[in-house]
């Protein structure tokens, strides 16, 4: 008997320390193992952070490159782009353009033989404008019913404009005389003629008259007449212009179209100015006209230059934020802790924890008696978790009522999650594991040998 009972006793010291050496083995590979998938979430999230960092810079890149090609293309082919001219007796038309977008001005004439007197002339300044020309012009127009006729002019600010009119159809209803600022004030009033609000000057004729207008902006300017009646009616109309024209005197480029195409370069950092010519009417006509084609030069180094200015402010703002969010996050660290915390799984580590001891998804639903088995759970030669040992971690505080330790496990997940007695008032209501949501068929009490 006293054999027995030593050899008892021998066994009984054997397996105390063999339990506790595991649990303590356990404990350290649970914090090695946190140690370790807290460092390389660590490295994966700054890496991860870089890379899009990354990426969003290069986005940005693309956009502002798109962004600043579709402005090129505007400037170039909208603002800038070619344009055809017509242009009457005693035109003397300025040509306006920025000289940090364009530099140089082209023009040609598209008839060439009427185009020897056309004048192209470049200033270091604007000229003034004050020469003045007047001619008289004598046109007999038929206008059909529901027509109408039109003469354009270039007019300057401070010109004036005089019409006689003699109507030679006293039968037939009155007629419309317009003058239009701008083609589509003239189309307006084609699409409503009967609508005064919409030119510059609107007046109904008949037999004879005068009509006089002073022109308060330079503009290409259209006198029209219109007939609203069911059949053509005969007008006569004599213009008597009084246009002010731009000194040339002072131009440092002349160019006669008549020789070819003409260029002119605009110095980027001066003010150049630009103004086209043409003579007035010949004894031979009392009107012309004619057709030049004027085109622009991109300063291409202006387009380049600004690519690269919002490139810089884009990289300037992209690294002031970066720093502000480095600031307010106090640290790297911190924004490291707080992106793993991010990326953290949905259920803790379960290795060597004690929240799983006994959980296996493979093993413990195929038999719950192996579970119990393997877990030391005699009652009648264990004792009960030392509770001053438990209550020193926090982890070992159940997660029901967070007041006493946990010393139960459920069957048939094996988690450890509650005490004893809100594990079995659980089990009894026929609820769930707080961890896994699996049904609880049966509660064991844990004790330590």
């Amino acid at each position: 008997m006293e054999e027995e009972s030593r050899n008892h006793n021998h066994r009984l010291h054997e397996s105390v320390p063999s339990s506790s050496i595991s649990t303590s083995h356990s404990q350290e590979n649970a914090v090695r193992q946190q140690q370790q998938s807290s460092g390389v979430s660590y490295r994966v999230n700054m890496s991860i952070s870089d890379s899009s960092t990354r990426n969003d810079i290069w986005s940005c890149l693309f956009v502002l490159l798109i962004f600043w090609l579709f402005v090129t293309i505007t400037m170039i082919f909208g603002v800038y782009g070619s344009l055809e001219l017509q242009l009457g007796p005693h035109c003397s038309r300025p040509i306006h353009t920025n000289p940090l977008f364009v530099q140089s001005i082209k023009a040609q004439v598209l008839d060439r033989q009427t185009s020897s007197s056309l004048m192209l002339y470049g200033f270091h300044n604007s000229p003034p404008l004050d020469v003045e020309f007047t001619w008289t012009e004598t046109h007999i127009a038929v206008v059909p019913d529901d027509e109408h006729e039109e003469w354009l002019y270039f007019l300057n600010k401070g010109s004036k404009v005089e019409i006689s009119y003699n109507v030679k159809s006293p039968s037939s209803s009155p007629l419309s005389l317009v003058i239009a600022r701008g083609s589509e004030s003239l189309e307006d009033w084609i699409d409503h003629p009967s609508y005064p609000n919409t030119t510059l000057s609107w007046n109904i004729i008949y037999g004879s008259g005068k009509i006089q207008q002073k022109i308060s902006k330079s503009s290409d300017y259209y006198i029209a007449v219109g007939n609203l009646n069911s059949q053509q009616v005969e007008v006569q109309l004599n213009f008597t212009m009084n246009a002010l024209v731009y000194n040339t005197s002072k131009a440092y480029y002349r160019c006669s179209l008549g020789s070819g195409l003409c260029i002119l370069s605009l110095d980027p950092l001066g003010t150049t100015s630009a103004i086209l010519t043409s003579p007035g009417p010949t004894k031979d006509t009392s009107s012309a006209k004619w057709y030049v084609k004027l085109s622009y030069g991109p300063r291409w180094i202006t387009y380049f230059a600004g690519l690269g200015v919002m490139t810089i402010l884009m990289l300037l703002a992209f690294r002031y934020c970066n720093m502000c969010r480095t600031t307010s996050g106090d640290g790297t660290g911190f924004q490291a802790t707080e992106r793993g915390s991010q990326r953290a799984p949905l259920l803790s580590h379960k290795d060597d924890d004690l929240s799983s001891w006994g959980s296996s998804y493979d093993s413990v639903s195929h038999d719950e008696q192996d579970l119990e088995d393997r877990l030391p759970v005699n009652s009648l030669e264990g004792t009960s978790l030392n509770e001053g040992e438990i209550n020193r971690n926090h982890r070992h505080l159940r997660v029901i009522c967070c007041d006493a330790p946990r010393d139960c496990f459920f069957l048939p997940c094996g988690h450890c999650a509650a005490c004893f007695a809100c594990g079995t008032r659980i089990a009894e209501e026929g609820g769930t594991c707080s961890i896994c949501r699996k049904k609880i068929k049966k509660v064991r009490k844990i004790f330590t040998v």
